[in-house]
Order: C-alpha cells, then sequence, then structure tokens
C-alpha cells in the first residue's frame, strides 16, 4: 500500500510539474486575457485602469482585454459628459472617453452593464461609438474563461 501510495503521488507530481511550463508559455505567448472590472468613475482610478489594460495588457499580446463598465463606471463612456483630464493624460490631453476609444480601436472591447446604466438613467445612445451593452452570456464568457484574469479597479 505504500509503494502504491509513493507511485501515486509520484505520478502526481510529475504531471503538476509538466503543465508548469505550458502555463508559462501560454502566457509568455499572449494566449491570457484579461478582465477589468471598473466600478467608479473618478477619473484618476479609471485612466489607470484603462491604461493598464490598453497600454500593458492589450499591446502586450494579450487577448482578449475587456474592460467593464458597472456602477459609477457606466458614467465614464456617457459621451455628453466631459470628463475631468488627469494628471495621467494631462500632457496628451486626452480624456477618458479619448482612452476609451483608443483602446476599442486597437481591439480591446469596453462593455456596459445593462443594470447600471438604466439604473444611471443611460442607454446605448448616450455611450461613445464602439461600447457594447454587457448581457450575461457575453460576461459570463470572459468571467469565466481559464485564459482569462479578473482585475478589480
Amino acid at each position: 500500500m505504500r509503494k502504491l501510495m509513493k507511485t501515486l503521488l509520484a505520478v502526481a507530481f510529475v504531471a503538476v510539474a509538466a503543465m508548469a511550463p505550458v502555463q508559462s508559455a501560454q502566457a509568455e505567448e499572449g494566449k491570457m486575457g484579461l478582465f477589468v472590472n471598473l466600478t467608479t468613475d473618478d477619473t484618476w482610478a479609471a485612466a489607470k485602469a484603462i491604461s493598464f489594460a490598453h497600454q500593458k495588457a492589450l499591446k502586450g499580446g494579450h487577448e482578449p482585454v475587456a474592460i467593464w463598465l458597472n456602477v459609477r463606471g457606466v458614467y465614464l463612456a456617457d459621451k455628453k459628459r466631459a470628463s475631468h483630464v488627469h494628471g495621467l493624460m494631462a500632457e496628451s490631453g486626452m480624456s477618458i472617453q479619448d482612452m476609451l476609444t483608443g483602446f476599442m480601436a486597437d481591439g480591446g472591447q469596453v462593455i456596459m452593464c445593462g443594470v447600471c446604466s438604466k439604473a444611471a438613467g443611460l442607454t446605448k445612445d448616450d455611450y461613445i461609438d464602439g461600447v457594447v451593452m454587457g448581457e450575461w452570456p457575453l460576461i459570463e464568457s470572459l468571467l469565466f474563461d481559464p485564459n482569462v484574469k479578473t482585475l478589480a479597479w
């Protein structure tokens, strides 16, 4: 019985060790995606989250990269609501809406929470071009994808 346990333990160890390089190689090849849960309309925090998703993850070859705007984050993509140009964006003169548009132009997804939009009194027509309304199947496909990591801001 002891010999069987040692053999099973050795097999399990080899299996785990063999998987580690595969997971590391996937990350290096940019196959892992990123789902950013952005809940604030604070422009400093939002600019940091959008910049990270765009400049680090998306331009680093990770895919898919999506930003889910929910709670107060829905206000960030409102085309009628001018955003404060914060320190990070001041040099470039980019607004939050400009940052989101650039992110989408490079292949990123901006997904809007429908329930939060309704609570804020906003509809798809209120948002900048390219924003997708986040139905559950879309959110679920990203959130529970084993090749997508989640980061909350």
